[in-house]
């Protein structure tokens, strides 16, 4: 009996763990929106190819296509309002859409987890 318990009730178990909040998006990412993002950029980093303002007020960011994740960018180099910051920003702005296997913490799209 403890064995049919096992095969049947740890696969529930283990979905379930899937949804707490791991940042992994995007196993339809067909139900993805783009997510379009803006702010100011002070080129730290380098160059960016996209990203998105998380739920936690951080912007996360990809250095290329072939990124699967996403690093979080620190509030001195990205910031949001309408007002410039400083001189050495500059206006950044695109979209973003979760694709399958990524790993985007605090996303804060349509589908995430």
């Amino acid at each position: 009996m403890r064995t049919w318990k096992i095969f049947f009730v740890a696969p529930l178990l283990v979905g379930v763990a899937a949804c707490g909040g791991d940042g992994y998006v995007g196993v339809h990412s067909a139900y993805y929106d783009p997510y379009p993002y803006y702010g100011w950029y002070d080129g730290y980093y380098g160059p960016i190819y996209d990203g998105y303002w998380g739920t936690d007020g951080f912007f996360y960011y990809r250095q290329s296509d072939r990124d699967r994740r996403f690093y979080r960018g620190d509030h001195d180099h990205f910031r949001r309002g309408d007002a410039r910051p400083g001189d050495n920003f500059r206006t950044m702005q695109g979209t973003f859409t979760p694709q399958r296997g990524q790993h985007a913490p605090h996303y804060p799209g349509r589908g995430h987890h």
